[in-house]
């Protein structure tokens, strides 16, 4: 909950710093279907969080994207947690409705059953964002391959997001 909280209130503060047009903040809700099977021993499971991002544009339609996001499920019974942290170039359609691509590289920390591993992530994907106004949107849908390498093994897994977006 602390984190949470956390992150609330950098999206709130966050936007008195944004100094130039083209930065856009996203946090919203995601959903991940895990392949844990290197992980545990289960094959696949449902887990349920968070996603924010924040995109500074460097072209008209180039940005670069830091992306955080927390993902939580229950594992025979036992909680546990992913958190990813990763950067990389977006690709975006500057319009009322406004498709974009990213590549997205860094960390994924998976915690419970009373350990904690890290490991090599990567996001590919893509969305599609809803401008309801200068400041608001709604980012529709983001869809990503999320790939994570725990325990010397791949992970194939589903990333599914979507929430509100502030613009400046």
């Amino acid at each position: 909950m602390r984190k949470l909280s956390l992150l609330l209130g950098l999206l709130l503060v966050l936007p008195l710093a944004a100094h130039a047009q083209g930065t856009t903040i996203f946090g919203g809700y995601s959903y991940v279907r895990l392949d844990s099977s290197s992980i545990i021993g289960t094959s696949k499971v449902n887990s349920h969080g968070w996603d924010a991002s924040l995109t500074e544009n460097v072209f008209k339609i180039i940005g670069a994207t830091a992306d955080f996001g927390q993902t939580y499920a229950t594992i025979s019974g036992v909680k546990g947690h992913q958190t990813t942290y990763m950067f990389g170039p977006e690709l975006h359609f500057p319009a009322r409705i406004s498709p974009f691509v990213h590549a997205l590289f860094g960390a994924a920390r998976f915690s419970g059953l009373g350990s904690a591993k890290t490991a090599f992530a990567s996001a590919e994907g893509g969305g599609i964002d809803l401008h309801a106004g200068h400041f608001l949107g709604l980012r529709v849908i983001q869809a990503d391959y999320l790939n994570t390498h725990f325990a010397s093994t791949r992970q194939n897994d589903l990333r599914l997001s979507a929430g509100i977006l502030l613009r400046f």
